[in-house]
């Protein structure tokens, strides 16, 4: 089975259920968006909603991926910068726990955390202080990280990075890897257009989007969209919500259904996506078969707060591939 590598931001997510929106009006913050703060905003946002239902787990776009991957038995590595503190240390602990290799920078910065605000009809908002994440660079991408992998997913929150992105893709071209990339949040496509359409056209094999970000990236509907991210890259796939998800590649277009899912938070949907329809490819299965994997595993963690499900669910989800 082919090996994945993940690179992100390595994020504990912290999820408020709100019981109402007013929260997002109070800090204005746009409802389904992913909004960078610094650590006092993050702090006052935590004190605003600390008596709210919490629960924590480790996250970031990619690190979620990775950790499904994991969790159906792929192979995978994860590179991310974490704090010499406690939340770092729960970080790296979740990822050897899962059977994932970390390559887990550190630094004196605290780690990052991303307060995940759960509205009532279960969109999520994220205001996300990156603290330790944002310091990983070029210079901390090493060749032999690479080594014997042949995929690369990447958070397309990666992207105000330049140096760091395009560092990414010549090591995973050198090692002859495929690269993965989530586009990550409408806003980021906005702002990070014109670097984001050249590094797709130059590096990227296989793209997910949603339809906001798909319409963010080419001003077109789902179907329309998909078709402008196919001529840029081998496979793409958009996300349609509750309507399933439409993969295309050379020509051929899958319309993939939903499955029948209980929707409790949307968080780590799009994440657990591509996880399933990584894992088909890893493992050779058709692109119909890959994108209903993919959803498979988004139907199911959205019965659940947070990005990570149980054992037994994905032993399930298992006994269902």
């Amino acid at each position: 089975m082919d090996k994945v590598l993940g690179i992100g931001n390595a994020l504990v997510d912290i999820m408020r259920m709100l019981p109402d929106d007013s929260t997002l009006e109070k800090f204005s913050l746009k409802k389904g968006s992913m909004q960078l703060s610094e650590r006092d905003f993050a702090d006052l946002v935590d004190k605003e909603t600390f008596h709210f239902k919490k629960s924590q787990s480790s996250g970031g776009s990619a690190a979620n991926t990775i950790h499904g991957l994991a969790s159906l038995g792929a192979p995978t590595g994860y590179i991310g910068k974490v704090g010499n503190d406690s939340f770092g240390e729960f970080f790296s602990n979740d990822m050897k726990a899962n059977g994932i290799v970390p390559f887990m920078l550190k630094t004196l910065t605290e780690t990052g955390r991303a307060m995940a605000l759960i509205s009532p009809d279960s969109e999520r908002t994220f205001a996300t202080y990156l603290g330790a994440a944002v310091e990983l660079s070029d210079i901390d991408l090493l060749e032999e990280q690479f080594r014997d992998y042949k995929y690369l997913h990447i958070e397309g929150y990666l992207v105000l990075n330049h140096k760091l992105m395009l560092k990414a893709a010549k090591l995973s071209k050198d090692n002859n890897m495929k690269i993965s990339l989530d586009l990550a949040s409408f806003n980021v496509v906005e702002d990070n257009l014109d670097f984001l359409k050249d590094y797709i056209h130059n590096y990227v094999d296989i793209i997910f989007a949603n339809e906001e970000e798909a319409k963010a990236y080419t001003g077109k509907e789902p179907e329309e969209a998909l078709n402008e991210l196919a001529k840029q890259s081998e496979i793409a796939v958009v996300k349609v919500g509750k309507n399933g998800s439409f993969v295309k590649s050379n020509d051929k277009i899958y319309k993939i259904a939903p499955f029948d899912a209980n929707l409790i938070d949307t968080t780590g949907a799009g994440d657990l996506y591509a996880s399933g329809f990584l894992y088909g490819l890893v493992n050779k299965m058709p692109l119909d078969k890959c994108g209903e994997i993919g959803s498979l595993c988004a139907s199911k963690v959205i019965e659940v707060v947070g990005s990570k499900m149980s054992t037994e669910t994905w032993n399930e989800i298992k006994q269902k591939i």
